[in-house]
């Protein structure tokens, strides 16, 4: 339930402060600069990838004309190029950097649909730079929005969304660092049975973090040195013994920038779940059902709170019931980074 631009499914943009009483031991906010804290605030993430991704062609002009190298050898959009002549490609500048050698002949390895193949492809001089070129238009970062689950101050570090960013086989795509924005949310699309809703926003230009790791419990990283965490709320974690079924609360941010507290139920409890689906929850707060139709897109992330502690975050909905989805425990997600 990272929300991108339509990369996963959803690549450039978008996730969810007063506190409700009702059974909740109230939080207070902290002046001082050390401890752990209750995140819900969107980030906005520019992640650099270690995977390079065809996202298009282009024609070259040589002087002898106008060509597609990458086109004639049959390369497509949404392959993802692994190699060249046997040499690692982790970043776009690999490509020119690897076929400016004096090979003479080229060979290029991809996965295309879960499957490796090699094509052979021809260089040609490009007339403007002299400069060896395919004809390929690739990306080799993620950007998108999510939510902030907790900050660790006291240990410097920050973590996200709950679940790892994946490519369209639903495999983890390893990431190699990368910024991490505060983000602001303005707009909603509801969700309805069958189809998911989402939350639209964007990147503001101070920055959370520089992200380390995407890992089955999410996005984890170091936090900037001047983040301030003086409006922020001081929060206990609970571990999955102490989950009751029953009332608890999820911290959001549905509009802006501030997060609000939402309430909800625990439904399914499930300490040992193997895809870290650890609390099946449903959303019970009305003024949460009208804005947004229950769990959408760029929620995932959001802290889920019980008699006043931390216990876990927002992962994913019910395609089939919006106002229904899957919480991870928040022991799984510190015990990650």
């Amino acid at each position: 339930m990272f929300y991108g631009k339509k990369v996963f499914k959803a690549f450039l943009l978008f996730l969810t402060a007063v506190i409700c009483t009702m059974m909740f031991v109230p939080l207070t906010a902290a002046a001082d600069n050390s401890g752990f804290y209750l995140g819900g605030f969107p980030a906005g993430f520019m992640l650099s990838t270690t995977r390079v991704e065809v996202v298009g062609l282009c024609e070259v002009i040589t002087e002898d004309g106008i060509c597609c190298p990458a086109r004639d050898a049959g390369l497509k959009a949404g392959d993802v190029i692994e190699k060249i002549n046997g040499e690692t490609v982790t970043k776009s500048a690999d490509i020119n950097d690897i076929i400016a050698k004096d090979y003479k002949k080229f060979e290029i390895t991809l996965k295309r649909n879960g499957e490796s193949r090699k094509i052979p492809i021809r260089p040609v001089k490009e007339r403007s730079s002299e400069g060896k070129r395919i004809g390929v238009l690739v990306k080799d970062s993620i950007n998108g929005i999510g939510t902030v689950t907790y900050i660790d101050k006291t240990n410097n570090k920050f973590a996200s969304l709950g679940h790892p960013i994946t490519d369209t086989e639903n495999s983890i795509i390893k990431i190699n660092g990368g910024t991490v924005f505060n983000g602001i949310i303005y707009d909603v699309k509801k969700g309805v049975r069958g189809t998911p809703g989402e939350l639209k926003g964007a990147f503001e230009s101070s920055v959370i973090g520089e992200a380390k790791i995407n890992c089955p419990c999410g996005v984890f990283g170091s936090l900037a040195k001047n983040f301030n965490c003086s409006k922020l709320i001081k929060v206990e974690k609970a571990g999955m013994d102490e989950v009751d079924i029953g009332t608890a609360y999820i911290y959001s941010t549905v509009y802006g920038t501030e997060a609000k507290m939402y309430k909800i139920s625990i439904v399914k409890v499930d300490k040992g779940n193997k895809d870290n689906r650890n609390f099946v929850i449903k959303i019970e707060d009305k003024e949460l059902l009208e804005k947004t139709g229950g769990i959408v897109q760029g929620m995932s992330g959001s802290p889920i709170l019980q008699n006043g502690k931390l216990i876990g975050a927002v992962t994913h909905v019910f395609i089939n019931d919006p106002t229904r989805g899957y919480g991870i425990g928040i022991d799984k997600m510190t015990s990650s980074y």
